[in-house]
């Protein structure tokens, strides 16, 4: 039952974090890893999500703009989850609320500088597996097309 309720937060989740900032496929590929312990059709959609997840990091450092607005990224996370640790005063041009000013104080900081942590980590993996490499991206493309013919 637990592995079922972690499964179906990882896919929710990443869900969410296809449009919101986070590493979306990777955690819906983590909720499916989970609940194909339990259920076939997560086990059959398991291969299709783990290499589209990876055609995305194969994709992000493809030139270097998209390495720098990756690692730049990153480190803006970092610096955002400093910034939420720290809590500064609110500033005197916030027109919101005071209780609106950073949010979720420590637990957010630290949840943002370990997603960017995991970020430029993920960063440097697809760096040195896929940057000036057409035959591991060629042989990606292939696994995705034949998973997507076995799902």
């Amino acid at each position: 039952m637990t592995l079922e309720v972690v499964g179906w937060l990882l896919v929710v989740a990443g869900i969410a974090a296809l449009v919101l900032p986070g590493p979306g496929l990777l955690m819906l590929f983590g909720g499916l890893a989970v609940l194909s312990q339990q259920y076939d059709w997560a086990e059959r959609r398991l291969d299709p999500v783990k290499y589209r997840a990876l055609k995305g990091a194969a994709d992000s450092v493809e030139t270097p703009l998209r390495i720098a607005l990756s690692v730049s990224g990153a480190l803006l996370l970092v610096a955002a989850g400093v910034l939420w640790i720290i809590k500064p005063d609110v500033p005197s041009w916030w027109t919101l609320a005071d209780s609106l000013w950073l949010p979720g104080g420590l637990a957010t900081g630290i949840t943002q500088i370990v997603s960017g942590l995991v970020a430029l980590a993920l960063i440097v993996y697809s760096y040195r597996r896929f940057h000036g490499n057409p035959k591991a991206v060629a042989a990606l493309e292939r696994d995705i097309d034949r998973a997507d013919h076995t799902a």
